[in-house]
């Protein structure tokens, strides 16, 4: 993958350009250039359009954009910084720009704060995280501790507006979990190139203290239209450790993902285990179409998790069964690591060869993955 990081045009100040927000059917080429309002009117900002008309709240009456510094990150690697200049008034909470430096703002992607933007001069496509000023540094950390990885998702700009930081990250083109469902289920030849990735990317992160907590289909996302590169991304939620101990105490996670040792424990747990754990979860739903633990009820589904009993489709390879019960083991401590997964010989059969060869047409099932209603945090 290329690394690369995006300067905008000019540092000294931003302009909040007047315009009506852009439709999720605007042409990839824009042009955004408007006349600069005369010295003595004030600018005005116009909303985006959101999905769910409760988000809206009173028009904020913007005044002039001034420019403000951001505050120090210490520590941080220079692309994490943000850049020193402001798009004009945001609220705390609710996104009221649509266009902030060299980008221009589409249509929200997921909920109201991560949009789909526009590089107006390259024209290249990215997407968009709004944070809040206090806590952007505290959830981009995890970004700052991990070394470039082919498989997690970077960070390609940072801009600082008065009260909320935009976080510019690479396109992708639909995650894993609308995948399978759309697929029912995945050969195995398919799946051990994508799910080499994912592992690759949970034992690049375990690696280097960083604890994902709510792993799951949905946090790994394909960069490429034919959909055979993998990234690891929505890192915001993962847990930074300090030294060897993995020992966590907060049950954080998706119910359908969640291990039974975070159901059963009163007290710590590991943090890693539980994240592969997840993975086995992960790879049994791409080989099977469907959750290995699924009710309607939360009770239910919380009571089969304990009891840790599964079964497996006999259609699936001797080794694919190894490597699915070799994480979906109820004692933490019996689980393979993420690291030794990699050495698992599903992964290492003559066919692994690289996740760009172009792959067979597969077989679907009239198995299917829950709608995303149903696959909710607690």
């Amino acid at each position: 993958m290329s690394r690369f990081f995006l300067e905008p045009e000019n540092r000294s100040t931003v302009r909040a350009a007047e315009r009506t927000p852009l439709s999720s059917t605007a042409k990839m080429s824009v042009n955004i250039s408007s006349p600069a309002p005369a010295p003595t009117r004030p600018l005005r900002l116009k909303r985006l359009e959101l999905d769910d008309p409760q988000d809206y709240t009173e028009a904020l009456k913007c005044k002039r954009p001034r420019l403000s510094l951001p505050p120090s990150s210490p520590g941080l690697a220079p692309c994490l910084r943000p850049l020193s200049h402001s798009p004009g008034p945001v609220g705390s909470n609710h996104h009221c720009v649509s266009c902030i430096g060299p980008y221009v703002f589409l249509e929200p992607t997921e909920g109201t704060e991560t949009y789909r933007a526009i590089h107006r001069v390259t024209e290249q496509e990215y997407t968009c995280k709004v944070f809040s000023m206090r806590r952007y540094q505290e959830l981009i950390a995890p970004y700052a501790r991990l070394l470039p990885h082919d498989n997690i998702c970077r960070i390609a700009e940072v801009v600082t507006g008065e009260r909320s930081v935009y976080v510019f990250f690479q396109r992708n083109y639909g995650d894993m979990h609308s995948y399978v469902r759309t697929c029912k289920r995945l050969q195995e030849e398919e799946a051990v190139r994508l799910f080499g990735q994912m592992a690759a990317a949970v034992a690049h992160c375990h690696e280097h203290g960083v604890v994902l907590r709510d792993l799951k289909l949905r946090k790994f996302v394909f960069v490429d239209k034919q959909r055979t590169k993998l990234v690891l991304q929505n890192l915001e939620d993962s847990c930074l450790l300090h030294g060897d101990d993995d020992s966590l105490t907060d049950k954080h996670g998706c119910p359908a993902y969640v291990g039974p040792e975070i159901l059963n424990s009163l007290h710590s747990y590991s943090g890693k285990a539980a994240d592969v754990w997840s993975l086995g979860v992960v790879l049994y739903t791409m080989l099977v179409g469907r959750y290995p633990f699924q009710d309607v009820e939360p009770a239910a589904l919380f009571s089969k998790i304990r009891r840790g009993a599964f079964t497996v489709p006999e259609s699936l390879s001797v080794q694919a069964k190894s490597l699915v019960c070799c994480m979906l083991r109820k004692a933490p401590s019996e689980r393979l690591e993420a690291s030794e997964l990699l050495f698992h010989p599903w992964l290492n059969c003559s066919n692994n060869t690289t996740p760009n060869t172009h792959l067979n047409p597969r077989n679907c099932t009239d198995q299917v993955v829950p709608s995303y209603t149903e696959d909710t945090g607690f």
